[in-house]
């Protein structure tokens, strides 16, 4: 699937959806650490992935920008540090002039109130004063990787974020996901709305059904049964 139809499919998709598409194709959920957050709520991010880690200064992050294509977004590890912020106002600027989608850290950020101005998606594991008073020697995979908790990725990954969190999915399956994703999404939308007009949910799954049949088959789940007549609730 083409990227930029790739991007505008996932914008109507949130991490549930394709939390549960993954696991429905056998495809490994890799999440973002759950505090990372954020800087406000209702934000929706995606793209691929523009890796790079931070050794103190912020010139590999330049190099990073520099060498991206329109609609990445910035990925950067800064090892989970809690002691120093690696991301503010000046970087966030220079990620969205230069036609990137956002900024996910595993790290701080600072500068909140100018970033919520800024308005450009990023997440992070929150907020801190101080930047960085460390140089470390940068190696040659600063600009190939990135490592979020204990998932690393590179440009071969795709990243989506909202309010649930953040996640990856590797780029040449990111399709074939968002196709899953969509119809989960549809079915949970059409439950949804006949919910809403009195029709409940065990009535919609045929809940009744289940129960009977679990008696005769105690290895039978409920997830089974919902497969059985493409309900979505449980992925």
């Amino acid at each position: 699937m083409e990227a930029v139809h790739l991007q505008r499919t996932y914008l109507d998709l949130t991490t549930p959806h394709v939390a549960d598409a993954c696991i429905r194709l056998g495809i490994p959920v890799r999440c973002a650490p759950v505090n990372t957050r954020p800087v406000w709520a209702g934000t929706h991010l995606v793209g691929r992935v523009n890796p790079v880690k931070h050794y103190g200064s912020v010139d590999v992050f330049l190099e990073a920008i520099d060498r991206a294509e329109q609609g990445d977004v910035l990925v950067v590890d800064n090892g989970g540090r809690l002691d120093e912020a690696c991301i503010g106002d000046l970087i966030t600027l220079e990620t969205r002039l230069a036609g990137l989608s956002g900024i996910v850290i595993w790290g701080l950020h600072r500068d909140t109130s100018e970033l919520r101005s800024i308005r450009l998606p990023l997440f992070s594991l929150g907020a801190f004063s101080t930047g960085p008073q460390r140089l470390d020697p940068v190696d040659s995979c600063a600009l190939l990787s990135a490592k979020i908790g204990q998932h690393i990725v590179t440009a071969e990954d795709f990243v989506l974020g909202d309010d649930d969190g953040v996640l990856f999915i590797p780029l040449d399956q990111a399709g074939s996901v968002a196709e899953m994703a969509t119809s989960i999404r549809d079915t949970e939308r059409y439950q949804a709305a006949r919910m809403k007009l009195g029709t409940t949910f065990r009535k919609q799954v045929h809940f009744d059904e289940y129960l009977v049949a679990q008696k005769s088959d105690k290895n039978l789940t409920f997830r089974q049964h919902l497969r059985s007549i493409r309900g979505a609730i449980e992925e």
